[in-house]
């Protein structure tokens, strides 16, 4: 038998006989380890006999001690001396202690200096392998080498010299040295140290055994975590079965390696086959799976032997590690990783109630095309992954829109998307909830976790019930400075009803007001036509330019509509002596300053900038808006050049500047009683202060607290009582049902900027149970009142004289318990439906009201206003939606007008006004039956909602990113729906959840002087020249110069495009009509009016006839055509007739019951004695419903000052 050779250089002197040492290697590991054993062994056999002595010796002396008391006591009575002291027990730490402390401290990772040394250690193990499987493709298994001439032997010296240290400190650091020794990583040391030494000595390598150290791999987890990188337990667990099943992979590859490179040794090695060790690799991969093809195999009998194990083991492990793995892997969050911020571009992220809708109608309007450039990315973050149709719209999107699957009360989910760099965060709220309160809380525990993560965020919430914000100021990171608000839909919901009550399709104008919504261009002349040229209209802001420094606000607004085309409604106005305020159409005694924020109503962002831009030495000759640009006058110079905040940019948008100057009040109205913007001549209501008509706030009409009992109408005393010109409630809800905060609804409706006499009585019909639970937010409002009942019995509704009022409100509380989407609207769609079947035929009513001195407006011959105009009888002229003028077509004129024609008008149910709450959009196409509406037509473009007799929740997802791009849209909104809600009212209302009754102060009398929406009809008055072919322009210009009133809107026929007579009275709103736009008669103008302090100086007692208020009726019809030179002296005239009248009709009316009078507390009924009176005089006597809630007379401007 030959002898194998290994290969051999002149320069090394190798062995001469060229044998192999591979046996002197493997000794030196086998006897490292086993004579390391021996010796833990043997010191652990002498410690344990040792240990056995000790223990004898010590129960001998104990045995001793019981066998001799007397000696132990004698000894104990010994005394000791002052030197001596008792031995107290070892309670020092021995040196081998410590260093066994400093040694565990070390390798556990603890410290840094341990956290690096663990780390370097495996790093030199990985590349140790990395060097192995490079080393394999030139080295052989063994050859000779000379250490001090070989590079690469010598690194392989030193890293082994820190293995052996290592191996030193974990030695030391372990408490049971036996297992330690036995351990995997110990046994590595042992047969991949040691050869390194023998090959320096024998002047050669061998590979042997260093395929090993691929067994190190499987603490790649742990020095993951020690980095902190591994910390859920998923991917802890996936790398464990990686590392697991790639070390033994390899090591086993390693091992196939050295055998089949080698032979067998009882062979001589002469059975041996070159393999390479990728090969191996390969060899082991199909074993593993079972595949064996068959064309890489072991010949030695070393090999196959370990095949023959392996196998059991590789195809276990393969079979239960891997479908662990790909499990894992597949179950591993799709949505699961980090947003990367991009420089230069903002980010908001967007959590809560994450659906397809919502994010839908979110999406729609904050990547509106008529929005300036939003370079804002959308983070949504949502502890649910999104189903397919979501994730289909955020793929349509992929450019602005990411999704990350995480909670916001996990910080770590909220370092994913980089909340901290963020620019706001948006929290939605799922509006069709079963528990209200339940979704508050949710959302509010966001917000502390947001907060709580980073205090400075902006935070935009949605909240759906109103008591719940007080918990937002308990936050004490929630600043309004900071742009925090909260959106309360239940507050803006019941505000936006409650301004319907006053002006009937207000509700739709300003919900389209600020939603985004594009231009549809419709050739045909039809209704659509002119509703969709009025919805292309949002709100934005933008500062004034200087050249409007010094004019008044009807001079500044006049300008905006006939040169710019914009329509300015308010402005921000800075004051010395207070906070910066919301000014709505403050009138000609605010004059314009530097740099003054302006509200507007355009079609677009870039029309606004025209009021920036305008320059009146540049533009004041130019005709054509469009050419309205930057100039380069210096006069535009000021401090807003350089940055202009562009109101829809969130990279500069305006935070409200110094209206956010207090940390815990949002922007306030500024009455035009501030003491810089009083006029010289106006005077305030002269009132006695010692009685509490008004909250503290002054914002709203109080009374002292009632009972319930007290204001409870059975059905016997409704139907005596006629009501009249009233709102009637209609509400469904039980003891279980979630409150929809019926405060909300009538705060507007008695808002302090109307006088007592104007406010509209307010009757609730619904379950008695569920009004008890909200009448405690009820108790201190006037003219409030409750019948008992169903809104689906037709008996109540005629008892409350339904067909009389000037508003009907459909309201559910039990929308959100249902279900079926479609079905949670069937109750108010089945009480809409109840009343426009009604038919009220009291034609005989009148008859008999006429011949007891109750004559209906405009039936008094001896008036001009009785006699009919172009085929129409005119009644009022000014109106607060509370008596939107009733136009029936008459006879010709001339002829005895029969009485029965004048009330066909309110003979169906169909001409009631009123405005039901849907939840689910789809079923606006219930409401009405005659309308062609497509069931997939969106809410804005179907006929209720353009009517106004129709309003849904989710029109308020619009105001998530019109707050965002401009918080002031939200105090401006706020302002003009909640009728003047201001931040002490909320926190007096956070306190007491009550109203609190102030005395009638200068203060407090000063906040009622605010504007108010109002509808100002055409077929009479001062207007009715307009109102026949005249042009919109011109009667805004009139409307503004003469009477201060800021007109915005239209509220038309819907029929008043054809020119063949309609029966329809149903109308629709158009919003910001051009200058050249053609008015009709019957055309109702919104406009805001500005408050009128001697209205209220002549006391009307309002009985349940109308027949007094009517006077006022009369007199506010007529003074709009008495010249100004003589109005005074008419009007004084008038006014004492008025006064006799009243006296008179009162006396004969002592003996009726007197339901409400001007005094609050006497706003109830008292000593009820009631003449009988039949239904249908009752009905018809108030169907010509006076104008006891009209705006007082509109007063020239002269005459003002």
């Amino acid at each position: 038998m030959e002898d194998v050779v290994i290969p051999f250089s002149s320069e090394v002197p190798c062995d001469n006989n060229g044998q192999r040492m591979w046996w002197a290697f493997l000794a030196s590991s086998m006897v490292t380890f086993f004579g390391g054993l021996f010796i833990i062994l043997l010191w652990r056999t002498l410690k344990y006999l040792w240990t056995v002595c000790c223990h004898c010796n010590i129960k001998n002396k104990e045995a001793q001690k019981v066998n001799n008391p007397a000696n132990n006591q004698a000894a104990d009575r010994t005394p000791k001396g002052p030197d001596e002291k008792e031995e107290a027990p070892a309670s020092e730490v021995g040196w081998m202690t410590s260093v066994k402390d400093w040694a565990g401290v070390m390798i556990s990772a603890q410290t840094l200096t341990g956290r690096v040394l663990v780390v370097f250690n495996f790093i030199i193990i990985f590349s140790l392998c990395v060097c192995f499987s490079l080393s394999l493709f030139s080295s052989p298994i063994e050859s000779c080498q000379n250490f001090y001439k070989d590079f690469t032997l010598q690194i392989d010296m030193a890293f082994n010299v820190f293995f052996l240290l290592y191996f030193g400190l974990r030695f030391i650091a372990a408490n049971d040295k036996l297992w330690f020794w036995l351990e995997v990583n110990s046994v590595v040391d042992f047969f991949t140290v040691p050869p390194v030494f023998v090959s320096v000595y024998l002047n050669r390598s061998w590979l042997g055994l260093r395929f090993l150290r691929a067994l190190r791999l499987i603490q790649f987890s742990e020095i993951l975590q020690f980095l902190n990188i591994l910390k859920t337990s998923n991917s802890i667990k996936l790398v464990n079965l990686c590392s697991i099943f790639i070390s033994t992979w390899l090591t086993a590859a390693g091992f196939i390696h050295l055998v089949e490179n080698s032979g067998d040794p009882w062979e001589n090695f002469q059975n041996s086959q070159s393999l390479s060790y990728w090969e191996c690799v390969y060899l082991l991969m199909v074993t593993m799976s079972t595949v064996g093809y068959g064309d890489v195999y072991a010949k030695t009998t070393l090999g196959r032997l370990f095949m023959v194990f392996f196998i059991l083991g590789g195809l276990a492990m393969f079979a239960s590690y891997v479908p662990e793995i790909i499990e894992l892997i597949g179950n591993r969050k799709k949505y699961g990783g980090s947003y990367s911020a991009v420089n230069g571009r903002k980010h908001i992220v967007v959590c809560g109630h994450i659906t397809l809708e919502s994010v839908s109608n979110f999406l729609k309007d904050f990547l509106h095309k008529d929005r300036d450039d939003v370079n804002v990315e959308i983070v949504f973050l949502h502890n649910i992954s999104p189903n397919l149709e979501l994730e289909a719209l955020f793929k349509r999107h992929f450019t602005q829109v990411e999704f990350y699957q995480g909670s916001v009360l996990n910080p770590h989910d909220l370092a994913r998307v980089k909340i901290e760099s963020a620019d706001a965060c948006l929290i939605l709220a799922n509006k069709y909830c079963a528990d209200p309160d339940a979704e508050d809380a949710s959302n509010i525990m966001r917000v502390i976790s947001i907060k709580n993560y980073h205090p400075k965020i902006r935070i935009i919430t949605q909240m759906l019930q109103y008591h719940n914000k007080a918990h937002l100021l308990n936050i004490p990171s929630w600043n309004w400075k900071e742009g925090d608000d909260a959106i309360c839909l239940a507050e803006l919901k019941a505000g936006f009803i409650a301004q319907s009550c006053l002006a009937q399709g207000l509700s739709t104008m300003l919900a389209n007001l600020f939603s985004m919504r594009s231009f549809i261009e419709i050739e045909e002349d039809t209704w659509q036509k002119y509703y969709l040229e009025g919805v292309a209209n949002e709100m934005y802001t933008e500062y004034l330019s200087s050249a409007f420094v010094g004019l008044s606000f009807p001079t500044v607004c006049e300008l905006c509509y006939v040169k710019l085309k914009l329509l300015l409604i308010a402005i921000e106005y800075k004051s010395e002596q207070r906070e910066s305020s919301i000014l709505i159409n403050p009138g000609n005694h605010v004059k314009m300053q530097e740099g003054t924020l302006g509200f507007f109503i355009a079609s677009d962002a870039k029309e606004v900038k025209r009021a920036f831009f305008y320059c009146k030495a540049c533009h004041d000759d130019i005709t054509d808006p469009k050419r309205i640009k930057k100039c380069g006058c210096k006069r535009r110079e000021y401090i807003f050049e350089d940055e202009h905040p562009s109101t829809l940019s969130p990279k500069k948008k305006q935070r409200n500047g110094g209206m956010r100057n207090s940390p815990n009040c949002s922007p306030k109205m500024m009455s035009r009683h501030d003491p810089l913007l009083i006029p010289g001549n106006e005077q305030i209501e002269n009132m006695d202060m010692n009685v509490k008509r008004y909250d503290s706030t002054g914002m709203f009409h109080w009374c002292p607290s009632k009972d319930i009992e007290k204001v409870i109408l059975t059905r016997s005393e409704a139907s005596m009582t006629v009501l009249s010109g009233h709102v009637v409630v209609c509400i469904f809800g039980d003891v279980t049902s979630a409150l929809v905060g019926l405060r909300n609804l009538v705060m507007p409706l008695r808002a302090s900027n109307f006088h007592y006499h104007e406010l509209k009585p307010i009757v609730f019909v619904g379950s008695l149970d569920y009004l008890r639970r909200e009448w405690e937010t009820l108790h201190n409002f006037p003219k409030v009142s409750i019948l008992p009942g169903t809104p689906l019995s037709r008996a109540d509704l005629r008892a409350v004289n339904i067909n009389l009022c000037d508003m009907c409100v459909i309201l559910s509380a039990n929308q959100n318990n249902i279900e079926d989407a479609s079905l949670q609207d069937k109750e108010c769609i089945l009480a809409s439906l109840n009343i426009k079947s009604m038919q009220f035929d009291d034609s005989i009513g009148v008859l008999q009201a006429n011949s007891q001195g109750f004559t209906p407006p405009g039936m008094d011959r001896s008036s001009p206003d009785s006699s009919p105009v172009h085929g129409f009888v005119r009644q009022a002229s000014v109106t607060t939606g509370s008596n939107i003028p009733i136009i029936t077509e008459l006879a010709k004129p001339g002829k005895l007008l029969p009485l029965v024609s004048l009330s066909q008008e309110k003979k169906s149910g169909t001409n009631i006004q009123m405005i039901t709450e849907l939840v689910n959009d789809s079923n606006v196409q219930f409401l009405d039956q005659d309308d062609d509406d497509d069931p997939d037509t969106e809410l804005y473009l179907t006929q209720p909602f353009a009517c106004g007799t129709a309003f849904a929740v989710s029109v308020l997802d619009s105001l998530m990113s019109a707050t965002y791009f401009n918080d002031n849209i939200l105090t401006l909104i706020r302002t003009l729906v909640t009728g003047g809600a201001t931040p002490e009212l909320e926190a007096l209302l956070a306190e007491e959840n009550a109203l609190r009754g102030g005395y009638s102060t200068p203060q407090t009398l000063a906040n009622r002087d605010r504007c108010r929406v109002a509808q100002l009809a055409l077929y009479d008055g001062p207007f009715a020249d307009l109102g026949d072919g005249g042009c919109y322009g011109d009667l805004f210009c009139k409307a503004l110069k003469t009477y201060n009133m800021l007109c915005f809107g239209i509220y038309r026929l819907r029929d008043a495009h054809l020119s063949a007579p309609s029966q329809c009275t149903k109308r629709y709103v158009i919003t910001n009509p051009p200058y050249e736009f053609e008015l009709v008669p019957t055309d109702l103008i919104f406009c805001l009016m500005q408050f009128d302090h001697n209205a209220g100086q002549s006391r009307t007692s309002l009985s349940h006839s109308s027949h007094s208020s009517h006077s006022s009726s009369k007199k506010s019809s007529s003074v709009h055509s008495i010249p100004p030179s003589n109005r005074q002296n008419r009007s004084s005239k008038t006014r004492e007739a008025r006064d006799k009248q009243n006296a008179t009709r009162m006396n004969r009316m002592g003996q009726e019951k007197k339901w409400f009078t001007d005094e609050p507390e006497n706003a109830y009924p008292r000593n009820i004695q009631i003449k009988p009176m039949s239904t249908h005089m009752a009905n018809q006597v108030n169907q010509y419903k006076s104008t006891s809630s009209l705006i007082p007379p509109i007063r020239e401007v002269e005459d003002e000052c």
